[in-house]
């Protein structure tokens, strides 16, 4: 009985030795299948960032072209607000003439109006050509985006808001307000309505 237990424990010990010796060749093959899943997954990651970078690039050529247009837009804005300045200054000046020495028809003060003038259309032309526009607020619902109100003007009849009288020109460059317009606004007229145009029925 003891020399067959003593047989077989040799054997017990030659079949663990057997399952130790598989199980690394186990280990190898598995370890072996993993770096494909790995570089799976490493270009998985990689085509993931590659996207994203791709995407921020995009991204970024959008910002930079828009940057440069509103630069290209908007770089004159200062110059512009000061020469609409010396444009007012040339109106006021004109305006200050009066009526009857026009009227006398002096023809070096006749020429002397017919100069400032072209001046003036001539400042305006070239600030237009370089994208400032006129505000033209008379008859349009008050926007304190655009407009600034001076004063009321009682009138029933037109809707409650509406520009009436412009004080001072209001300029826009763009998209954007150069200088806003200064304008008397309607009161005591029906109301608009919510959606803005039209007067409330109610």
């Amino acid at each position: 009985m003891t020399d067959d237990t003593s047989k077989h424990a040799p054997e017990a010990a030659n079949d663990e030795a057997e399952i130790a010796a598989v199980s690394p060749e186990t280990e190898v093959a598995e370890a072996e299948a993993d770096p494909v899943d790995q570089l799976k997954a490493e270009n998985a990651d990689l085509r993931d960032k590659y996207l994203r970078l791709a995407a921020e690039m995009d991204n970024l050529r959008r910002r930079t072209e828009r940057d440069i247009k509103d630069t290209k837009s908007y770089a004159i804005s200062g110059f512009a607000r000061d020469m609409l300045a010396v444009s007012d200054n040339l109106r006021r000046g004109l305006e200050a003439i009066p009526a009857d020495a026009r009227e006398a028809g002096d023809a070096g003060l006749l020429a002397l109006i017919e100069g400032v003038e072209m001046t003036e259309r001539s400042m305006l032309s070239a600030l237009e050509r370089h994208g400032v526009r006129k505000l033209e607020p008379i008859g349009e619902k008050f926007d304190p985006n655009f407009h600034q109100a001076m004063f009321e003007v009682p009138n029933a009849e037109v809707p409650h808001g509406t520009v009436l009288q412009v004080v001072q020109d209001g300029y826009k460059i763009g998209d954007r307000v150069l200088r806003p317009a200064m304008v008397g606004v309607s009161k005591g007229g029906p109301k608009l309505a919510a959606g803005g145009d039209k007067p409330d029925q109610a």
